[in-house]
């Protein structure tokens, strides 16, 4: 079945389920402990066998679309740098020079080389050191050996997936299984990056279980999410430990009314909207006005997490009152996103350190929390033998 196929059904599913006053369910509660949001023990083994392991979505064509551009950031305490060389090729480093440590570029920008503040040794695009300097007082060392350390690095539809081990195997095809497709038909590789936001709440499963249920819609959002969609009407699909989930509109069956049924699975945003979530730490929505894609960086501590709110659409800015709007936009989604959801993020933070529970539960109805938690597990086990979730 091609994708607008499978699109379709499932926006024929959530017509059913707003007629009906239903929600995509499975067959029973899942409990998780309190533990797995406070434990130390527990986040230094994420970090270990999910966050260096995974596939991490770490930037945008978008943001770096000429040669030479490039782009710095912190990843689970990471000195990451990302950056395309002449011949558009894309490449990531650990951002740290092989002489004394110090970082080789800061921020983002465009050049042809990196030279590091410190004492001025120099790397190409592709991380090899072709430069000491005052080279004749320093000593004989091979550079061959001195490179850039780097990562594990693809650019697809749009976006550019890093894995954090240095040498480790990284399938993408494997790990998503088709589900890139979906960012391919949107053309994601062309729009244009706005900008972004920082916000920074709990735990970082505290914080991701809130973008996978509209449970809460009505009760946490009725000003601003619930007007437009129902609560608690969701539907799941699998692909990998990734996730898409479908939210139907209140007037999905009107919008949807007068159009060929072949075409309904070309309607997002005309009566339904996704949410596309990439295990394990961001979620996608493409909203009518513009796109948030968060971004969920773990740490410093496990009672923490720093979210970056990326922000894109299709068309560029088209002078200074666009601008003036878009950035009111990005202001209001990032101002919705903490204060409705981040801040109530960290009272639970503080509600599960207070040992008041030993578990939290998740319903029949909150499939995506449960199967999100189903493939922590499934990696913190260590075990690829082992039966993977399945929606």
């Amino acid at each position: 079945m091609n994708r607008i196929s499978r699109i379709g059904d499932v926006a024929e599913i959530m017509v059913g389920y707003v007629e009906n006053k239903t929600t995509f369910q499975t067959d029973k509660t899942l409990n998780v402990p309190t533990s797995s949001y406070t434990s130390s023990d527990q986040f230094d083994a994420e970090m270990e066998l999910i966050f260096k392991r995974t596939p991490l979505m770490l930037a945008f064509t978008a943001e770096m679309p000429e040669p030479g551009d490039y782009k710095t950031m912190d990843a689970i305490g990471m000195p990451v740098l990302i950056n395309r060389d002449r011949q558009g090729k894309v490449r990531a480093f650990l951002n740290v020079c092989s002489h004394r440590g110090a970082p080789v570029a800061e921020g983002n920008g465009n050049c042809t080389r990196f030279t590091c503040k410190y004492h001025s040794w120099t790397y190409g695009a592709d991380g090899k050191l072709i430069g000491i300097a005052e080279a004749s007082s320093f000593g004989e060392v091979d550079k061959s050996r001195l490179g850039l350390r780097e990562l594990p690095c693809e650019e697809r539809a749009g976006m550019i997936f890093v894995c954090l081990t240095p040498n480790a195997p990284m399938d993408l095809d494997k790990y998503f299984r088709g589900y890139l497709e979906d960012f391919e038909a949107l053309d994601f590789a062309n729009w244009t990056y706005l900008g972004n936001r920082t916000i920074e709440g709990a735990n970082w499963k505290i914080a991701f279980d809130g973008y996978l249920e509209g449970y809460h819609f009505k009760s946490l959002h009725p000003d601003t999410i619930f007007p437009r969609t129902p609560s608690n009407t969701m539907h799941y699909e699998g692909f990998g430990p990734n996730i898409r989930i479908g939210f139907p509109q209140h007037t999905i069956a009107e919008q949807l009314k007068d159009v060929p049924r072949e075409e309904w699975g070309t309607r997002e945003n005309q009566g339904y909207d996704f949410v596309r979530i990439f295990f394990p730490n961001v979620s996608v929505f493409i909203a009518p006005e513009i796109t948030q894609v968060a971004q969920l960086f773990p740490g410093p501590t496990p009672d923490r997490n720093r979210t970056v709110l990326n922000y894109l659409r299709r068309e560029p800015v088209r002078d200074d009152a666009d601008r003036e709007a878009v950035e009111a936009a990005m202001n209001f989604f990032r101002d919705v996103t903490y204060q409705e959801d981040y801040v109530i993020g960290l009272e639970i933070q503080k509600g599960l350190e207070s040992g008041a529970h030993d578990d939290l539960v998740f319903g029949r109805n909150e499939r995506g929390n449960q199967y999100f938690h189903e493939w922590v597990n499934w990696y913190l086990d260590d075990d690829p033998s082992a039966p993977e979730p399945r929606i």
